[in-house]
């Protein structure tokens, strides 16, 4: 008697679970626009680059600054400015930390920036409570540019060598 080959089915990879809704209409979207052609290197300068803007002690110039600098560097405006505003929480909560230590920056020529002090001062010499608030925001200012001088690069180093492992170029 001879053997009868036994029938071979045909081998059906295992079934890939169904994505939600969200994740297929919003989230994998978002992230086909955001690394759109972006090379590891270009994507870890746009996250250190959105997070220091989005850390910038004045409000309102976060998305002028963000477009400027990613339209100069060609890098994606859209995921810059995403991370950029992405920070706006703590933006808010540091604002006022920067402002207070960027007076005492400028010594005896600013008093300190309190609450009750900026009051007394619009309610009684409105011009002092300007030149204080100017020597803040600059004071303010100059702690950022030299807090994003460490943090950027620190961001950048760290996140290149984790996208060149995911993205491919």
């Amino acid at each position: 008697m001879t053997e009868r080959p036994e029938p071979t089915l045909p081998v059906t990879p295992p079934a890939v679970p169904p994505q939600g809704w969200v994740r297929r209409r919003m989230v994998q979207p978002l992230l086909g626009l955001l690394s759109q052609g972006l090379t590891p290197h270009q994507l870890a300068l746009t996250v250190a680059l959105g997070t220091s803007f989005g850390l910038v002690p004045v409000l309102g110039i976060t998305t002028l600054l963000s477009t400027v600098t990613a339209m100069r560097l060609r890098l994606n405006v859209a995921a810059t400015l995403l991370i950029a505003h992405l920070w706006s929480p703590v933006q808010l909560l540091l604002i006022i930390p920067f402002m207070s230590q960027g007076a005492k920056l400028w010594g005896s020529h600013a008093p300190a920036l309190t609450l009750e002090k900026l009051k007394y001062l619009f309610a009684n010499d409105w011009v002092g409570a300007l030149q204080l608030l100017w020597y803040a925001l600059l004071g303010g200012l100059a702690l950022w540019a030299g807090a994003c001088l460490l943090l950027g690069p620190l961001i950048y180093f760290i996140l290149r060598p984790v996208l060149r492992r995911f993205v491919k170029e």
